[in-house]
């Protein structure tokens, strides 16, 4: 099999643990890291598109995740700025209150396995720290998560916490969970709602774009 198509099949699988090996083998044929990148990209884009078909479950996507992690391990050090460039820059956490963290490790994931650089803040993550951590990495995207209908008025908080440190401007911001809806996202004013991960990778990929920006 060809080493590219190789690579992609094993982050499709989620055979996380022959990945390091298929990344030194593909790299020993003459595949450069940037290839060896897109390859499990693509990979992880036909995971996130069978997840949402109903054709994979999240722990199929977790492994095909891990995948992708096992073969970044090997190539990291070779990915210059001459040789590829991140997509864009994503802060991302659960709200204040809620300690749910599947969901927003998942979408996490499948971001970074989008090429995008990721900062996770963790769970019951206050606006003052998303504040902080706008601050600090100067992401393009900020994205929340919650779980319990008692936090979401917190996925507020940090919309009106980023435009009194004058920083809304300066970033698109994203929701999701499952007690989410679009209408909830617009009533808040954030760009963009995702209700999974492949969604929430296609929207990153739409906002940095340029695409649905705020009115």
């Amino acid at each position: 099999m060809d080493p590219i198509e190789q690579m992609k099949q094993v982050v499709i699988s989620g055979d996380f643990q022959s990945a390091h090996d298929t990344a030194q083998s593909a790299l020993k044929s003459g595949c450069s890291a940037h290839e060896i990148l897109n390859a499990m990209v693509t990979g992880m884009d036909k995971v996130g598109a069978e997840w949402t078909l109903g054709n994979m479950f999240i722990p199929e996507v977790l492994l095909a995740a891990k995948a992708l992690h096992a073969g970044l391990d090997v190539i990291r050090p070779l990915l210059t700025s001459s040789e590829t460039k991140m997509r864009g820059s994503v802060v991302i956490g659960t709200v204040k209150g809620d300690l749910h963290d599947i969901g927003k490790s998942l979408v996490a994931m499948m971001i970074e396995g989008a090429n995008f650089e990721v900062h996770d803040l963790g769970v019951d993550v206050s606006p003052e720290q998303f504040v902080a951590a706008v601050k600090k990495h100067k992401p393009n995207i900020v994205a929340m998560s919650a779980l319990l209908t008692t936090t979401l008025p917190y996925m507020r908080d940090v919309i009106r916490s980023l435009e009194e440190a004058g920083l809304r401007e300066e970033v698109k911001v994203m929701v999701g969970g499952a007690p989410i809806t679009q209408k909830f996202a617009d009533s808040i004013g954030a760009d963009g709602f995702a209700p999974d991960g492949a969604t929430a990778v296609k929207k990153a990929r739409e906002l940095v774009d340029g695409k649905n920006k705020p009115e």
